[in-house]
């Protein structure tokens, strides 16, 4: 019997080294390289698979399951895939095994379903079961953690759906490592994916996350499966949203909105609703804008105060935006706006713990800051969004039709946009006007 050997494996990109080093020589990140045991690799048939034409291919190419969660269809791209591998992370206690336990339940009354699980006994999910009221008598349930065993009772019972709970508990029997380590994760995750391929079976995977928030493990894991959810929560909200940064099937960043309550998770089928307040959008510093996610608009209000600074150095926080993007955002209303706000502190938030990346909200959040500075409200019902150049334009944005159809939809009577965004054909109930300029957007809002 051949000798194991040790190696060096980069936490991050799964590269090996004979020799521990602080610095991984091929992503170059810092106190990565942990050790790991390898054992010969185990002799295997080889596949008979050979090669068959696109137009000889049987079935249904656009076949999709539905969850039971139109929000959880939605971040999918439209359902579950059959021989899709899903990995699915998030912060401990956000809910991860109790939303695959809801689908899988909801799934059992089309598809044979197997929830194996190395984390809790038979017992405890039979508990969750009847705590969340679901139907699932009829569900396959094994508490292993050998992904060999797992993978040979899925195919005894005949399961189209497979529930991993959680990846790292799993391991292989012929690799002397402990479970959580990297070559244990790389090497469940190719076998979970192998069996999904070759059998047409989905395969939900649970993953912890890092302290940092990403999926523990080599980052080779999420290249290696068709989709990467994660859990997006806010302990002081009981909103919790799930978006999809990895998709073959659908489109990245799409995002899905949900409601913890007892009986387990609820979809929210106006996600606008929630962050919008209409008690505050008529205060001075507070405006809504329409934000672009996945493949549906958003309403989202932002707000800023601008404080009198105590010091010589004035603050810039914000939350739910890019906090680099404020400062230059205030040099140019400096400039281009003629008011100078640099010795006061500015605060801005996105109400409902919201995330926005694109630039559509750099016009709504520099109107939001000029209101809290002169303590002047906006329009009611007025909406507004657009990029913000440094030489003062404002430029257009992505589906900026859609966006107002959306704002129109809400009850929305007025629009500041950018000029490029203007369509030639305007929704009933709302009132158009495109600006060019900073100057021109500042005197259209009051």
């Amino acid at each position: 019997m051949a000798k194991p050997k040790k190696a060096y494996v980069c936490t991050e990109c799964g590269a090996h080294s004979v020799k521990w080093a602080g610095q991984c020589p091929d992503c170059l990140m810092w106190n990565t390289l942990s050790e790991t045991t390898f054992s010969a690799p185990v002799s295997a048939a080889r596949s008979g698979a050979q090669v068959q034409r696109l137009d000889e291919l049987c079935g249904d190419h656009e076949q999709r399951y539905g969850t039971g969660f139109g929000e959880f269809d939605r971040v999918l791209g439209g359902g579950l895939v059959p021989g899709a591998v899903v990995l699915l992370g998030g912060d401990p206690g956000v809910g991860k095994s109790t939303l695959l336990q809801q689908v899988s339940a909801s799934l059992i009354a089309d598809l044979p379903v197997c929830y194996a699980t190395g984390e809790e006994s038979l017992r405890q999910i039979g508990q969750r079961s009847l705590r969340l009221g679901l139907d699932a008598s009829a569900m396959n349930l094994l508490a292993n953690t050998s992904i060999e065993n797992v993978l040979e009772q899925a195919t005894r019972c005949g399961a189209k759906v497979l529930v991993i709970d959680s990846i790292q508990t799993m391991t292989c029997d012929h690799l002397p490592s402990a479970p959580g380590s990297v070559a244990q994760l790389r090497e469940s995750v190719s076998r979970l994916v192998q069996f999904a391929k070759q059998n047409e079976v989905s395969v939900f995977v649970i993953g912890h996350v890092t302290k940092e928030g990403a999926i523990a493990g080599p980052r080779v894991v999420e290249h290696m499966v068709d989709t990467v959810l994660y859990f997006e929560s806010d302990p002081a909200s009981r909103y919790t949203m799930i978006r999809s940064v990895k998709n073959r099937f659908g489109a990245s960043g799409e995002m899905g909105v949900f409601a913890m309550t007892e009986t387990g998770f609820r979809e929210v089928s106006n996600p606008s609703a929630i962050f919008l307040s209409r008690d505050s959008v008529n205060e001075p510093g507070s405006i809504v804008s329409v934000a672009w996610e996945g493949s549906r608009a958003l309403l989202v209000e932002i707000q800023a105060l601008v404080a009198d600074g105590n010091s010589n150095y004035p603050k810039r926080l914000a939350h739910g935006v890019d906090q680099n993007r404020i400062a230059l955002l205030l040099a140019v209303l400096q400039r281009h706006g003629n008011l100078a706000v640099g010795d006061e502190d500015v605060f801005v938030n996105v109400v409902g713990g919201l995330r926005i990346a694109e630039t559509a909200v750099d016009l709504p959040t520099l109107l939001a800051i000029v209101s809290s500075f002169r303590d002047r409200a906006c329009a009611e019902r007025l909406i507004c969004f657009g990029e913000i150049g440094l030489a003062g334009e404002i430029r257009p944005v992505r589906f900026g039709t859609e966006r107002i159809a959306a704002a129109a939809k809400q009850g929305f009577t007025q629009a500041i946009i950018p000029a490029g965004n203007v369509p030639k054909q305007l929704p009933g109930g709302i009132e158009v006007r495109g600006v060019r300029r900073l100057s021109e957007a500042m005197d259209a809002a009051w």
